[in-house]
């Protein structure tokens, strides 16, 4: 294989890999819940040898917060407006359509399943926590450097991401456009 080759090999079938893998894994989620399928289910699911993801993620937690963080980024990235009211309004929209688009509720159940008691499961709950905060705080930091008063990423969490999942997980309202720019409003 030449150096041409493998260059352009991870955005392939890789990629392509990588893509059918989540899509197996937020599938199952939707249809089983946590808990109820093995890393060889997905790899039936996916149309790979289960090898392949036991090499690229290492087991389900890993694989299952990379699934988190890859739809999180994907579908509400960290966005630019040029004011903090202006990002946590555009941000926290995002979120809202994420969480209750036709995979949101899954996700949302994937995320308090990485909250069990194996160490694996918590460690890839803190890294996708510490991820996720660390894009909070860069754009917190980016206000800040405009002068503007900003929050904690902490709060952030709290008062505007924590009351929408509370919502979706337990089906206690709509996230209108008024009730998510109320969260912001209040936090800020």
């Amino acid at each position: 294989m030449n150096e041409r080759q493998r260059a352009r090999r991870p955005g392939g079938r890789s990629a392509r890999v990588g893509a059918e893998v989540h899509q197996a894994v937020t599938d199952l989620i939707g249809e089983r819940g946590y808990g109820h399928f093995t890393i060889g289910e997905v790899a039936a699911r996916a149309g790979v040898a289960d090898s392949s993801i036991y090499r690229r993620w290492g087991n389900l937690e890993a694989l299952l917060a990379d699934v988190m963080l890859t739809r999180l980024n994907a579908q509400s990235p960290m966005p630019d407006t040029g004011s903090l009211a202006g990002d946590l309004r555009t941000y926290a929209a995002a979120v809202a359509r994420e969480i209750t688009g036709p995979d949101g509720l899954a996700l949302l159940r994937l995320a308090v399943a990485l909250s069990n008691d194996s160490q694996q499961a918590l460690r890839a709950r803190d890294d996708l926590r510490d991820e996720r905060t660390r894009q909070l705080q860069s754009m917190l930091d980016r206000a800040r450097e405009r002068g503007e008063p900003a929050p904690d990423a902490l709060d952030v969490l709290d008062h505007v991401l924590a009351p929408m999942y509370i919502r979706v997980l337990f089906g206690a309202g709509e996230l209108t456009p008024d009730y998510v720019d109320g969260l912001v409003d209040r936090l800020l």
